[in-house]
């Protein structure tokens, strides 16, 4: 009998992405609703853009952005200062064997699309797509 493996070409599984999520959402909400005893981060919307879990699901890593990219790094900051907050209150509204290590990272692909957008509109190039259409 041939093995059903539920995975995906970058080969994180369909129960990886479902807690992922599961975590952007908690983290979304405690951050929307202002659950968080730090002033910066209840007076900033921050985005909560993805959440990458270990194969283990032991450990987290939550990818961020600040509304409009301000205050990036000070946001970080505090995001990592409060860590065992959202460690605590995660760990308590999903039901897992282990309480997962929480990571904050920035999150970088709007910068690399607008790169990649700039690139993409340059003369040179556009002359090129341009000539293509033809």
């Amino acid at each position: 009998m041939a093995k059903h493996n539920d995975t995906f070409p970058e080969g994180r599984s369909v129960r990886l992405l479902r807690v992922g999520e599961q975590f952007r959402h908690i983290l979304s909400e405690l951050l929307a609703r202002g659950e968080v005893h730090d002033e910066l981060l209840t007076s900033t919307s921050v985005s909560v853009t993805e959440v990458r879990m270990s194969p283990d699901l032991r450990h987290a890593t939550v990818f961020i952005k600040p509304l409009l990219g301000a205050n990036e790094e000070a946001v970080l900051k505090a995001l990592r200062t409060n860590t065992a907050f959202f460690q605590k209150e995660v760990a308590g509204r999903v039901k897992m064997k282990y309480a997962a290590k929480i990571k904050f990272l920035p999150d970088q692909s709007f910068d690399e699309g607008a790169h990649i957008e700039k690139l993409l509109n340059q003369p040179k190039v556009r002359q090129d797509w341009d000539g293509a259409e033809e």
